[in-house]
């Protein structure tokens, strides 16, 4: 197996050329699904489990686990996590999404705002779904579902921007028991169809006598839906193929005959209105190794492939190029360990190349999505050498199957300049007058450097620390200027202005967070000579970003640090 060294969050992204980013957060996390959004930066959306670890002191007396759970706010458990990152590998986006109840998150979907579908099933056994703008703020959630156990496997998008909800519904009956009156089976293929504004269109299950669940669907050009679905006998795993109507009538369903233990992970419809399904079976080794099955609208099976490898191997997720071929992810696997793996198959589902990505431990893929160059971006979870807990990780791959390197000369500006601030502000970083991020973003620490409520004009405090901030980073600035593009001025506030609407709450924050970054650079500036006063004309950017990225601590908001400005270094070479 070919092992590639990874980069963790926990060095700095700036020593590493590989765009490879694994994100550490406390307990297990996840990513199962990735996206490319309109600005040509990656989405990917998962979950990750958050406790309380504090020592707090409890006292009421528990008798069950459960009850104890449920004594604190859901902030606590598994929750939905939306992350983006740009062409730098930066994270711009980490957001918990709270529901009702704890969640996990199995698909991400593009609205044509730059906004997002996302699906997923909360743990007490509903389904949700929720539609988020470009910020990844909730625009509206739908909980849905039987009165049984359900869970969602994928959600796919349809044409008119609607959304079906794919999965089963857990029931449980005795084979004496009227199937229309306690369900049709062990477990039925549960289908839901929504509108792109939410409104629930229909629900259906199918089924038979014996436990089914529907794997993932497809939508064809008529408007028409493929489901595959497995069905599970005393015997063996059935696989089958269902089209069905607009509306979830029946057109006509199909049994795969084969005698191995096939499992079905992912269908896709192909640019000729097609369809191609991967899926894994087990060899005579009890090895996986992948199938990939080729059919058309009509029921036909034109192709039906088996790729061996020396290695248990399954393929999760499937895309194709505009050429034919078609990419893959999954994992590949021997007694040792799991390793991540990314495959290339031509239009006929012959393999061309394929590559293991991982460290010594347990590694996998989970979703693939193609970008815009051609490029591949995939997530899935990292687990450290000797180590248990899972971590989320993103990869970008070049069509050859090999990570996607960062330009060596960016990363070692950037890694140049962040030494040279820690060392000049290194006193105010010790006092915790301020804070140098990665990003080279300088946000200020000291309580007496934010702003009062709806207050922008600088107080003593505030102009005595920008006086001598200024001392430092002018002549940083004039030092660096063939590699600096812009020095940011952001405004922020909190989220707080009485009991407003949101648009004039969002609103007079906007205009808030403006006037103190304006303040901010016009202190700044008129204090310079005419020469410096030049240099900044030409790199000063001022901007209020309101509330939109409030100080977050322990999953609350700090109201008194989000009343701040911040600085940010935006270097010349932006390209990769």
């Amino acid at each position: 197996m070919k092992y590639i060294l990874i980069l963790l969050l926990t060095i700095p992204l700036l020593y590493s050329n590989d765009y490879s980013v694994i994100i550490k957060k406390p307990f297990n996390e996840n990513l199962q699904d990735i996206t490319q959004d309109y600005d040509r930066e990656i989405s990917v959306i998962g979950y990750a489990n958050n406790y309380d670890s504090t020592n707090q002191q409890v006292e009421d007396v528990y008798t069950n686990p459960f009850d104890y759970l449920d004594s604190f706010s859901n902030k606590y458990g598994a929750n939905i996590n939306l992350i983006k990152l740009d062409n730098k590998a930066n994270i711009t986006l980490n957001k918990k999404i709270y529901t009702k109840d704890f969640a996990k998150a199995v698909s991400i979907i593009k609205t044509p705002t730059n906004g997002y579908f996302i699906g997923g099933y909360t743990l007490n056994g509903s389904l949700i779904v929720l539609k988020l703008d470009s910020k990844g703020d909730t625009l509206f959630s739908k909980i849905f579902g039987t009165k049984n156990k359900d869970k969602m496997n994928h959600l796919v998008p349809l044409k008119d921007g609607g959304i079906l909800s794919v999965g089963y519904s857990r029931t449980s009956r005795s084979p004496l028991d009227n199937k229309f009156e306690s369900g049709l089976g062990g477990d039925d293929i549960y289908l839901t169809k929504f509108s792109k504004n939410g409104k629930k269109l229909w629900s259906k299950k199918y089924g038979t006598e014996n436990d089914d669940n529907a794997i993932d669907a497809v939508e064809s050009d008529d408007g028409s839906l493929i489901i595959v679905s497995t069905t599970e006998t005393t015997q063996n795993r059935v696989v089958s193929f269902m089209r069905l109507t607009q509306n979830g009538d029946m057109i006509w369903k199909m049994k795969y005959q084969s005698e191995d233990y096939i499992t079905p992970h992912k269908i896709i419809k192909l640019r000729d209105n097609n369809f191609v399904v991967a899926l894994s079976k087990k060899d005579n080794l009890h090895n996986d190794q992948i199938k990939l099955i080729k059919l058309n609208l009509h029921k036909k099976i034109l192709r039906d492939e088996d790729i061996y490898t020396d290695y248990s191997s399954v393929l999760v997720d499937i895309k194709e190029f505009s050429n034919g071929n078609i990419i893959g992810v999954g994992y590949v696997e021997d007694s040792y360990n799991r390793d991540a793996l990314a495959m290339l198959v031509n239009r006929d589902l012959k393999l061309l190349t394929q590559n293991h990505f991982g460290d010594d431990n347990f590694d996998t893929f989970n979703a693939v999505t193609i970008l815009h160059n051609s490029q591949i971006a995939a997530a899935g979870i990292h687990t450290d050498v000797n180590l248990e807990e899972s971590n989320m990780w993103i990869v970008k791959l070049t069509r050859g199957l090999d990570i996607v390197k960062l330009k060596k000369s960016y990363i070692e500006k950037k890694s140049t300049l962040l030494t040279q601030l820690n060392t000049i502000f290194k006193d105010e970083i010790t006092n915790g007058k301020l804070e140098i991020k990665d990003d080279l973003t300088i946000e200020f620490s000291d309580d007496k450097l934010y702003f009062r409520v709806a207050r922008y004009k600088l107080t003593k405090q505030q102009k005595d620390f920008l006086t001598k901030f200024s001392k430092k980073l002018i002549p940083f600035l004039e030092n660096n200027k063939q590699n600096i593009k812009t020095i940011e001025i952001n405004g922020h506030t909190s989220s707080e202005w009485g009991n407003l609407d949101f648009t004039n709450d969002y609103l007079k924050n906007q205009k808030l967070s403006m006037n103190r970054a304006y303040s901010t650079l016009e202190f700044i500036f008129k204090n310079q000579d005419e020469k410096t006063k030049v240099l900044l004309s030409k790199i000063f950017k001022g901007s209020g970003l309101s509330f939109s990225k409030k100080v977050m601590v322990n999953n609350d908001e700090d109201k008194k640090r989000s009343r701040r400005v911040s600085f940010k270094i935006v270097l010349n070479d932006t390209k990769r």
